[in-house]
């Protein structure tokens, strides 16, 4: 990833993050930047995200990423959880927003992300049907009972002990798990209703409401910085280009 002077944070996400990658997966980068703070007063708002491929990589201004860790949205969190090795930018402000993750967690945003997008695989899952289907098709169906079993397992740690770990224990059982649904879709329901217990069951370790204050405030900081750079005449940092 080009390091842009605004690039407060990022680093590789995804299957690579998660332990499951294999020859020929996508890295997947994700990233936060800050707009000049000058430009956020014209006429139109600057563009809050940046989506490439060759690399793949997305980034979100840094007030969008934060509304999406505030609403629990499991893709932005992983940033802010990374294991130290897959960072690839990190600034004071990026190291700050890491040191916030705490505050943008909340039980009932994280059990209806988390379980929401599980819903969501699942739901494409029930569309493949008897799994008389192409291999293009298998691949991609494997991809998606992975995916559903990493997010309620990484949800359920999250709601309870209020950390996440993005690396898998057991990659195999992954894999395995993605094949048998392959084969036989409907053979992801019981585990969807299994996590969906569980959550039900459990006594959450995180607040009803995250904590804005201080990522208000960590936003505040981040806005000055930006507009006190311009005042003096320090380069311009531009928005990163698709």
């Amino acid at each position: 990833m080009t390091a842009h002077a605004n690039v407060l944070l990022s680093g590789v996400v995804g299957s690579t993050a998660y332990g499951l990658a294999h020859a020929g997966s996508d890295v997947d980068r994700l990233g936060v930047f800050a707009v000049p703070t000058v430009e956020l007063h014209g006429l139109r708002r600057p563009k809050e995200s940046h989506v490439t491929t060759a690399p793949d990589r997305t980034l979100h201004e840094a007030a969008k990423w934060c509304r999406l860790a505030l609403s629990g949205n499991p893709t932005a969190m992983e940033l802010v959880w990374l294991p130290e090795e897959l960072y690839e930018v990190r600034t004071p402000l990026g190291d700050e927003l890491v040191a916030l993750r705490g505050c943008f967690l909340s039980a009932g945003r994280v059990r209806d992300a988390y379980l929401g997008y599980a819903v969501q695989q699942f739901r494409r899952l029930e569309r493949r049907g008897d799994g008389a289907f192409s291999a293009d098709l298998r691949k991609r169906t494997a991809k998606h009972a992975r995916h559903l079993k990493r997010l309620c397992a990484q949800g359920l740690e999250l709601y309870t002990t209020g950390s996440l770990t993005l690396r898998v224990d057991d990659p195999q059982e992954f894999h395995d798990f993605g094949a048998r649904v392959a084969a036989d879709p409907s053979a992801a329901e019981p585990l969807l209703r299994r996590y969906e217990t569980a959550f039900a069951e459990a006594r959450s370790v995180l607040p009803e409401t995250p904590d804005e204050g201080p990522v208000e405030a960590w936003l505040h900081r981040v806005r000055a910085h930006f507009f006190e750079a311009a005042e003096q005449g320090w380069p311009a940092a531009a928005p990163p280009t698709d």
